[in-house]
């Protein structure tokens, strides 16, 4: 059974920063990490049930980049709504509640 997901304003502008930031860094970077996020996000979708990291979010590492993709579930409208792309380097107390 597949999820409806849906990116918020936040989660958007989180990862378009991050793109930009990769392409600053090396060409073709930003894309890469795009991509990456596209495949999550589409785990997701498949199974939402990830750990949970507080109260009702979710959060699923993205592989070979240091950020998390925070989300919840609402399972009765059978949808995901992802709140935020989080640096995991950044101070914890700038994680999204």
């Amino acid at each position: 059974m597949s999820f409806i997901v849906v990116v918020e304003k936040r989660a958007l502008k989180d990862a378009q920063k991050a793109i930009d930031y990769y392409d600053e860094q090396r060409i073709g970077l930003g894309e890469k990490f795009n991509a990456a996020l596209d495949k999550h996000i589409l785990a997701i979708a498949n199974n939402p049930f990830y750990q949970l990291r507080y109260k009702d979010y979710r959060a699923l590492p993205i592989k070979k980049f240091p950020y998390l993709i925070l989300f919840y579930i609402q399972e009765d409208a059978n949808t995901v709504f992802v709140t935020a792309i989080f640096h995991t380097k950044q101070n914890t107390n700038k994680l999204p509640k």
